[in-house]
């Protein structure tokens, strides 16, 4: 008999059989497809891609080290993937517990555990007159700051690394609290119920790309919407500029009108969905 006739005798098709590829099955497919998809939309937008890339070139090593009966290469690179997974866990430590932030910060997420449903303002009224009007002097003036209203994600965090002040908010202690060469001036201000927090807050730097004339601290403010779902009030001290970070996003050079316009939307949108809640309660 032919090489060829003794391959498809080995193979043995007439007991073959196509499996039976059940709805679940297609549902489980896409599930996993589409949680690939995410995790390297994340690793892709952040430092870690190189550390990724590395990876896949050792194991490639590895499979050809393998084939090649490459002895040396097959025992050094087999006792590292031995602890492969604690050093992926160290390595990715960022981004993982970046993801994990992100499906927190989920819509889905916040309808399930928020219990402060009944609130319909994203930023109370006066609250943010009182932001706004020392946003726009301190503009003037040229002098920098960074202004976070907390929303549903605590920033305990970034309070523990500031100067705790429980202060009734207004635009004149903002102001001061900014002024240049004064104990409070560095660092950013949180917000929390209509009252100032804390002063002097360390936050955490934006890994993402933004525009190479932003400085520190807006790379901050970007790095502390990305953590949180708060809104962050950016003041350029080289510009006086004001600028908006939320969810990662920065909003540029907004004028007094555009921000009270833009907070009146969303305060609108809030409340409709409040409404909605109450109807489906």
């Amino acid at each position: 008999m032919s090489p060829l006739s003794d391959f498809f005798e080995e193979l043995n098709l007439s007991k073959l059989s196509i499996p039976t590829i059940r709805i679940s099955d297609i549902v489980d497919i896409i599930i996993v497809a589409i949680f690939i998809y995410i995790i390297m939309n994340w690793i892709r937008e952040t430092r870690a891609w190189s550390l990724f890339k590395g990876i896949i070139i050792i194991l490639i090593l590895s499979i050809l080290s393998f084939k090649l009966n490459l002895y040396t290469t097959s025992w050094i690179i087999g006792e590292t993937l031995s602890v492969g997974i604690i050093a992926i866990i160290v390595l990715f430590q960022p981004e993982f517990r970046k993801g994990l932030e992100q499906i927190g910060k989920g819509s889905l997420t916040k309808n399930l555990f928020s219990s402060n449903s009944s609130q319909d303002y994203i930023i109370k009224p006066e609250t943010l007159e009182a932001i706004v009007e020392a946003c726009f002097k301190m503009s003037a003036a040229k002098t920098g700051a960074i202004i976070i209203v907390e929303q549903s994600v605590p920033l305990g965090d970034f309070d523990e690394t500031g100067i705790q002040l429980d202060a009734t908010i207004s635009s004149q202690l903002l102001i001061n609290i900014f002024e240049n060469k004064t104990p409070l001036h560095d660092g950013a201000v949180t917000i929390r119920n209509n009252r100032i927090s804390c002063a002097t807050c360390i936050l955490p730097l934006s890994s993402s790309e933004l525009a190479k004339e932003l400085g520190t601290r807006h790379r901050a403010g970007v790095g502390a919407s990305e953590v949180s779902d708060a809104y962050v009030f950016i003041v350029s001290e080289e510009t006086g500029s004001v600028s908006i970070a939320n969810n990662g996003k920065l909003s540029r050079n907004l004028s007094k009108e555009v921000i009270m316009k833009r907070f009146s939307r969303e305060s609108i949108n809030k409340s409709k969905i409040n409404i909605w809640k109450g109807r489906n309660k």
